[in-house]
């Protein structure tokens, strides 16, 4: 079937949508989804639903209509049949509650809804309960396949991809991560850091509310880390503005102590008070130089 001329929602145009998140949400075009003339791309419907405050309404007509059958299959594979022994959840109930939890920005919340897509084809009875290892990595692939067939183009999709993938990373930090584990975590999400941690902070749905707040205050201690790591590594990849061979030039030394005291202070300047330019640091270095010669 070509196409669904159904739209639950009134869609934005094929570049409206992609600012919802004040980023460019790069689409396909009708004909090259081979769609009917006129037809509403699929990803143009689900953004539609995705960006208003409340997205749970709209994801369920979606799901209950047969729309997402057709377009997204992966996402009412997620209603799990229930298991009275091991009682895990229904995972299609809690990715759309993730969704409603987190930031109506259009690239988290279609992260929210593809993060747990792997699940199905992961879950396992082998390890003494349910278990779905590795449905990040399988759900990113799984991302990567299905939004192109929606519309989506190369750069969203490899963001939300990267979301998926990188959506359970936080669930071992309570086991006590090394500063480097930490700038690890930063360094993979790079640009998306903000999006994924938004992500984490949503996908907890339990009905306890104080496990909700030990989540949410984990992930405050967490970006006050990284902030603190960022400020650190910034400090340490700090140069002074001029070289120590512009130093001895510019104050006729030879090699010794006195280049390296001299360079210590233009470091110093650089980390107390920023980027001066050439004539304002020669002038510093004059002034502290002659401080230095009168002592």
């Amino acid at each position: 079937m070509a196409t669904s001329q159904r739209a639950p929602h009134s869609a934005p145009g094929a570049h409206e949508s992609a600012d919802a998140d004040g980023s460019a949400a790069d689409e396909l075009t009708v004909d090259e989804l081979e769609l009917d003339a006129g037809a509403v791309l699929p990803c143009d419907e689900l953004n539609s639903v995705l960006v208003v405050d409340d997205p749970r309404p709209g994801l369920w007509e979606l799901v209950d209509s047969g729309w997402a059958d057709e377009h997204l299959p992966e996402l009412p594979a997620l209603a799990l049949e229930q298991d009275p022994i091991h009682r895990h959840k229904d995972v299609l109930a809690h990715t759309i509650a993730v969704v409603a939890q987190s930031p109506p920005r259009l690239r988290v919340r279609l992260g929210a809804l593809f993060h747990d897509i792997g699940k199905p084809l992961t879950r396992s009875f082998d390890h003494g309960g349910v278990t779905f290892r590795n449905h990040e990595a399988v759900g990113a692939k799984l991302t990567r396949k299905r939004m192109p067939k929606m519309g989506y183009g190369a750069d969203i999709t490899d963001e939300v991809a990267r979301l998926v993938h990188l959506s359970g990373r936080f669930k071992g930090y309570d086991t006590g991560w090394t500063d480097a584990a930490v700038r690890r975590y930063a360094r993979d999400a790079g640009p998306l850091l903000g999006d994924l941690n938004d992500m984490v902070r949503s996908d907890c749905t339990s009905r306890n509310v104080k496990r909700i707040e030990a989540l949410h205050d984990a992930l405050d201690r967490f970006e006050v880390r990284i902030a603190r790591l960022a400020r650190e590594q910034a400090q340490k990849e700090l140069r002074p503005e001029l070289n120590g061979d512009e130093v001895m030039t510019h104050l006729g030394l030879e090699p010794g102590p006195e280049v390296g005291r001299a360079m210590k202070f233009l470091l110093e300047l650089r980390r107390t008070e920023g980027e001066l330019g050439d004539a304002e640091v020669r002038r510093r270095l004059d002034d502290w130089w002659a401080a230095q010669t009168q002592q």
